[in-house]
């Protein structure tokens, strides 16, 4: 999960449309992702400056970053899947829940699992502008029972007198939601005027719930690789599959996009694949096997060649390293670039920056995954801070290591969770 902050850093928070074929298990369906500093977003700021926005993705990716170590550091097996700050989530995205209708506006969060919203009656909620989602209005309602599978799926549950299936769910800055886990009828508007109603998707009512919510968020949806998220609901409909194309963070006229099903299936020149890996209690992070970064004919070895050693994450805005990978490649890329570094801007904490101009010739970084090479040009390795200046947008990491969304532009990027590989195909995202 930084280009933006909570999921898919460059701070991406997008809003969702779909435009839907009539048969959904015929052809899959796919999303408009909207930049949530687009002018086309309700959090564009005209009076902010391009280097405002991409500082705070800076920051929301170190925040994002210290949550998944803090949270994996501390708890095992399932708990791993309630790791992510909800504050810190790449996507909103606009949803509807119940009978009839009723609209929320949720993070999309690709770090975590459990969908869910405030709920009334609500014993603790955070402020919200938009009302909160009242169960005994809604005609499709159902509480799950304690033995009921997805219960099951929970990291924490316990059942009331009732033997509905009340859940905790907590994040790795406090944050957190209590409440019953429940069936709903989940409805996506399509970008005309046709929309498509998902029945019995398990979300979370929350009536308890507080942390670092923005007050036009409502919740969270989680589409991670867990059984509870939107993506392993949808499974069945679109064959374990989605993907999504990145547009670079600096256009404001395109949308990115997200596709499910057969529109998500990744294929033709230049595609490449590599295997997915699954890892007991940490189903909800996409894996895949690291062996080493190239950089002209120079190799950076690697901390860790064990079976999954860095996760795929369209939520964080950065690429974070482990510290004594992160240090070798900075100095093999500062040797093989002939220019004297500069200083950046004091409130930029980002090594290897230069000058921008017609002589700043960045190599191109070449990821070596199990049967894959992904070629990285300077869009992906190095992001603009200032007028003038560009740095590398690598970090280093004191244990967790991510392929952030800046390193993933410009790639139609495809998951399969049925034969567990992820694709990976230079694409113009801004004419996908």
């Amino acid at each position: 999960m930084v280009a933006s902050p909570s999921p898919l850093s460059i701070a991406i928070f997008f809003f969702f449309s779909l435009n839907l074929p009539n048969n959904l298990d015929a052809a899959g369906f796919s999303f408009d992702l909207i930049h949530r500093d687009s002018p086309k977003s309700p959090f564009y700021n005209p009076s902010e400056s391009h280097f405002d926005r991409v500082l705070r993705a800076i920051r929301r990716s170190n925040s994002r970053v210290n949550d998944f170590i803090s949270s994996t550091s501390t708890t095992t097996g399932k708990d791993v899947s309630s790791t992510v700050l909800p504050n810190s989530g790449s996507y909103l995205m606009s949803i509807s829940l119940g009978t009839p209708p009723f609209q929320i506006l949720a993070v999309a969060d690709t770090g975590s699992d459990l969908i869910w919203t405030q709920c009334l009656p609500c014993k603790t909620c955070f402020k919200q502008d938009a009302p909160l989602f009242n169960p005994s209005r809604s005609s499709s309602y159902v509480d799950l029972s304690c033995d009921s599978n997805m219960c099951s799926e929970l990291p924490r549950h316990e059942c009331a007198s009732n033997e509905s299936c009340s859940y905790s769910y907590s994040y790795g800055d406090r944050s957190y939601t209590t409440g019953v886990l429940a069936a709903e009828t989940l409805t996506m508007n399509s970008s005309g005027s046709r929309n498509v109603k998902l029945p019995n998707i398990t979300f979370g009512c929350g009536h308890d719930n507080g942390g670092t919510f923005n007050r036009r968020e409502a919740g969270i949806v989680g589409l991670g690789g867990g059984p509870l998220s939107l993506v392993s609901q949808l499974s069945p409909s679109v064959d374990k599959k989605f993907a999504y194309c990145l547009v670079p963070f600096d256009d404001k006229k395109s949308s990115s996009r997200m596709d499910f099903g057969d529109s998500a299936v990744v294929s033709g020149n230049g595609t490449l694949y590599t295997p997915l890996i699954s890892k007991l209690g940490y189903e909800t992070f996409f894996y895949v096997k690291l062996q080493k970064i190239s950089v002209g004919n120079k190799s950076i070895s690697l901390w860790d060649l064990e079976e999954g050693n860095i996760i795929l994450d369209s939520g964080t805005t950065l690429t974070y390293l482990p510290t004594e990978s992160y240090g070798n490649l900075l100095s093999v890329l500062k040797d093989a670039i002939d220019l004297q570094p500069v200083t950046p801007p004091s409130n930029v904490d980002l090594e290897l920056c230069y000058e921008l101009g017609e002589d700043l010739k960045i190599p191109d970084l070449t990821f070596v995954y199990d049967g894959a090479k992904v070629v990285l040009g300077s869009l992906n390795t190095f992001i603009q801070v200032a007028d003038n200046v560009g740095c590398f947008a690598f970090m280093g990491s004191n244990g967790f290591a991510i392929v952030g969304n800046v390193a993933q532009q410009n790639f139609k990027i495809g998951y399969d969770l049925s034969d567990m590989k992820v694709a990976f195909q230079p694409t113009d995202c801004t004419h996908h």
